[in-house]
């Protein structure tokens, strides 16, 4: 989509138009989910907490700025309403994958989801944040600075501390012909 059919778009939406949303809607909804499931590393909570995060950005449509782009806005929302499931009181029943899923995988990469699983889990939401960001969504740095409300320089270095503190939680296995 070209940003001056994007700011047409969000001009329609704006002015309450429904289908005009839908559309800047469904060209983001796709990193949403993947940002959700990065963070709440469970499917179905991500569904609910995109779902809940659409419902906000139209609720509060008339809060983004004109002339800024929606995917950075909406993105916004969905990881704070990633961090509002997180706080929420039944976050900490255990998840386990599906067994189907799981049995098509060999022990080694079974044994390395667990641990890179683990090893996110113990990371603050923040780090997570921008890990899932930059690794997930292949988002730059600067869209990762905007998104978090934070300078360039605080994005980079909340990334290179998140990544120092991951990996000594992971094992790094050799590949093996």
């Amino acid at each position: 989509m070209t940003p001056a059919a994007e700011l047409e778009l969000l001009g329609q939406a704006r002015a309450g138009d429904e289908a005009a949303f839908e559309v800047l809607l469904r060209a983001a909804l796709p990193a949403a989910y993947r940002l959700a499931c990065g963070m709440l590393q469970d499917r179905q909570l991500a569904e609910d907490a995109v779902q809940e995060a659409a419902l906000m950005a139209w609720r509060k449509m008339q809060r983004l700025r004109p002339g800024s782009p929606m995917q950075p806005w909406f993105l916004g929302i969905v990881a704070n309403q990633c961090r509002t499931v997180r706080r929420g009181r039944w976050w900490s029943v255990l998840k386990i994958d599906t067994p189907d899923r799981l049995a098509s995988l060999s022990e080694d990469r079974v044994a390395g989801y667990a641990d890179l699983r683990r090893a996110l889990k113990n990371l603050h939401l923040d780090q997570r944040l921008v890990i899932v960001l930059y690794y997930y969504l292949d988002l730059p740095l600067p869209e990762i600075a905007a998104l978090t409300g934070s300078s360039f320089a605080a994005a980079h270095r909340r990334l290179y501390r998140a990544i120092r503190q991951l990996r000594p939680g992971l094992e790094v296995l050799e590949y093996q012909p």
